[in-house]
């Protein structure tokens, strides 16, 4: 069973894949806002994580290159929360409609993974509508490439 680590790692994997193939076609801007929007929902998660009160927009409108520019941001951040060892901890966050809520840091962490990989599907359903070939983002194609140990 992979461990978070290796999930994460998986996810900036198929993130990067995701904008490089982006940056090669014509992008359609609804892919790009989904891009962007994975990145806004992760940034939001990180700071529910750390307890920020002012939570981050979850559709930015970020380019190409400010939506990779994040996401190298981002790995670093995501490997000080799943070092903190902290994964039963609970965090207490209002979300968007103003409701206030409680979570475990793990159950987050899966939500980020799961949530991103729903996004990219999206992604590649509106570039297959566009006529290309959409990034190949599958888990094991990750594994079998080597991205991950």
């Amino acid at each position: 069973m992979p461990d978070l680590h290796c999930l994460f790692e998986y996810d900036a994997w198929a993130n990067r894949e995701v904008v490089g193939h982006l940056r090669q076609m014509n992008a359609p801007q609804r892919a790009l806002a989904i891009m962007a929007h994975i990145i806004g929902a992760e940034w939001l998660w990180l700071g529910r994580i750390h307890g920020e009160g002012n939570p981050a927009p979850v559709w930015p409108d970020l380019s190409l290159d400010e939506c990779e520019t994040q996401m190298k941001e981002l790995v670093p951040l995501w490997q000080q929360v799943l070092s903190a060892d902290e994964p039963r901890r609970n965090i207490n966050y209002t979300n968007s409609k103003g409701e206030r809520w409680s979570s475990k840091v793990d159950d987050v962490l899966m939500q980020v993974i799961i949530h991103g990989a729903y996004h990219r599907g999206q992604i590649a359903t509106i570039v297959r509508d566009a006529g290309v070939t959409p990034a190949y983002t599958d888990y094991s194609h990750c594994i079998r490439q080597g991205f991950i140990d």
